[in-house]
């Protein structure tokens, strides 16, 4: 299996033995450009490819598994294809191939995502669908499932072989085996008396695939050498006229098991008929704009449940990620504030780069204006006397200040080539600010934007495999992630540089606003807890009389 990176340089020479045509890459010389993230199979060239997006990349030159792109694709040769540090590509590849899918699945309109004629229906049935990656896959998965049920198998059956055993020539002729539990045992005895075992041509078709497979594709499976195995010519062969074999023995296996062995062989077999082959040079899914199904995986572990805006029937949360200027929001979701019982917004922007870089200016512009248009939005449903939700709040009318409204960045990392479970949200740098006003936290025009990073392998993983509960469970942890890094970030003395003050009245702050409404102008809030809540920048010693003075309390947000 050749490994390619999305963007990378390579010679034309090597793609060409890769791919049948320029579909894939653009030409720049004597080297060729790859322009397609995806899966890529070709029956004339018997190649099989990854087309990884670029967060496998690091540094500009490196990939994250610490050679060049290169390297990484001269890893098909002989010289290093079986070294286990290549061992992750097979599982790589499932979630790789599987998370292409699941974007189909869930955009069965989008022409985002290119396919061969493999993928179109030569059936009845979607189930019927099968590209060379799904059954290579499949192949896999039965028999590293199953290869110790397909071992006691044989040593079952060469056990009720033996009849009279004659040891002293099955010693002398035979090799013993060494199981997992540290015992021998002869997988030949030679005996007066054999019993024949029905099951054992299936098993050595399919065996003999999962050893061609292994060998062309370099995916590190051990076989047992229990079955005299098809290869070479032989295996060719059996390639061309396997289906005929098989529908020889179909009604021999009753088990589920041997059942499901048949249906891979001859899912198998089936790539290599002779009256469809012709059709089928070459199959692929693909795609130019993997940001936006990068998007979408981060979407589907991040955002709500659809529901409706009170006051306005049929507009969703999803509606508010187009904005009224065309802008589109990656992530929006709303969960408890920073600084009361109420909700707010969260507002995120998936960053498709690669494994090191981060954000440029024009980034942070856009990302500011996304959360002006969503304060906007709530505003105007204030003005209509509506709002998204009960609990919503936006702005306190008597201080006439803003709630702070979380902005975030977040990039795909990945921390080792096997690493699927880290699935923490990770600090990076330091959040972007932007004012109009100094030492105004709560005025509209004062916003942050957090950046985070998160494992891409963990995210590829969870968008096909993770189940309804899982994914609510993530949400759940993942809110709360966002909320306590926003938190501890306003508590730290070295971040902002703010510190926290409360005043609790039954009555007395409208006289309070209206004698000091300049100094307080931006700097004041009034949650729903009805607690006077005043933010104040540590250069800021326009406050310090007031507080003292109006017996405000110094607090930590929690």
């Amino acid at each position: 299996m050749y490994i390619l990176i999305e963007g990378e340089y390579y010679d034309t020479e090597d793609l060409q033995k890769v791919f049948e045509d320029l579909s894939f890459y653009s030409v720049h010389g004597s080297r060729g450009k790859i322009k397609s993230v995806g899966y890529y199979h070709s029956f004339e060239k018997n190649s099989l490819a990854l087309m990884l997006p670029k967060v496998f990349m690091k540094d500009g030159e490196n990939t994250i598994f610490g050679i060049s792109p290169k390297d990484l694709f001269m890893s098909q040769n002989e010289s290093v294809k079986q070294k286990t540090e290549y061992s992750w590509i097979r599982q790589l590849s499932m979630y790789f191939y599987n998370s292409l899918k699941e974007f189909r699945n869930r955009f069965p309109e989008s022409l985002l995502i290119n396919y061969s004629d493999t993928f179109e229906l030569r059936g009845k049935s979607p189930a019927l669908e099968y590209s060379y990656l799904d059954i290579l896959l499949s192949i896999v998965n039965f028999y590293k499932k199953n290869s110790s049920v397909i071992s006691f198998n044989h040593i079952q059956s060469v056990s009720g072989n033996v009849k009279k055993a004659r040891w002293e020539r099955t010693i002398m002729k035979n090799t013993p085996v060494v199981t997992g539990n540290g015992t021998f045992f002869y997988p030949e005895v030679i005996n007066l008396s054999k019993t024949l075992n029905v099951e054992e041509e299936l098993i050595i078709y399919f065996l003999s695939i999962v050893k061609h497979l292994t060998r062309e594709h370099s995916l590190h499976i051990h076989i047992e050498k229990y079955f005299p195995l098809i290869t070479g010519h032989k295996f060719r062969a059996l390639q061309r006229n396997g289906l005929s074999k098989l529908r020889k023995i179909k009604y021999r296996y009753f088990s589920d098991l041997f059942k499901n062995m048949y249906r891979l062989c001859e899912m198998y077999f089936s790539l290599y008929d002779r009256a469809d082959i012709k059709k089928r040079r070459q199959d692929f899914l693909v795609t130019g704009s993997y940001n936006i199904i990068f998007e979408d995986m981060i979407d589907k572990l991040f955002s709500e449940d659809i529901k409706e805006v009170s006051g306005y029937d049929g507009i969703t949360l999803n509606d508010l990620k187009r904005n009224d200027d065309g802008k589109r929001i990656d992530h929006i979701f709303d969960y408890r504030s920073l600084i009361d019982t109420s909700d707010i917004f969260y507002i995120g922007d998936s960053k498709y780069y690669q494994s090191d870089r981060t954000a440029n200016a024009l980034s942070r512009y856009k990302q500011f204006t996304y959360a002006k248009n969503i304060i906007q939005y709530n505003i105007n449903l204030l003005h209509d006397n509506a709002s998204y939700s009960s609990n919503m709040r936006y702005r306190d009318p008597l201080t006439e200040g803003y709630n702070i409204t979380p902005n975030f960045f977040i990039y795909g990392f990945i921390d080792g080539a096997d690493n699927y479970s880290l699935n923490e949200l990770v600090p990076l740098g330091e959040p972007y600010e932007a004012k109009h006003f100094e030492h105004r936290l709560f005025d509209r025009d004062t916003l942050f934007v957090h950046q985070y990073k998160i494992n891409f392998l963990f995210v590829l993983k969870s968008y096909t495999s993770f189940s309804g509960v899982n994914i609510r469970d993530f949400r759940k942890d993942v809110k709360e992630m966002f909320r306590k890094h926003f938190v501890n970030y306003f508590n730290s003395q070295a971040g902002h540089g703010y510190s926290f003050y409360r005043l609790v009245r039954n009555e007395g702050y409208s006289e309070l606003l209206t004698n000091h409404f300049r100094l307080l102008n931006g700097k004041s809030y009034i949650n729903l807890e009805n607690e006077m809540l005043v933010a104040k920048h540590h250069s800021d010693n326009s406050l310090n009389d007031l507080l003292t003075a109006e017996g405000f309390e110094e607090f930590v947000l929690k």
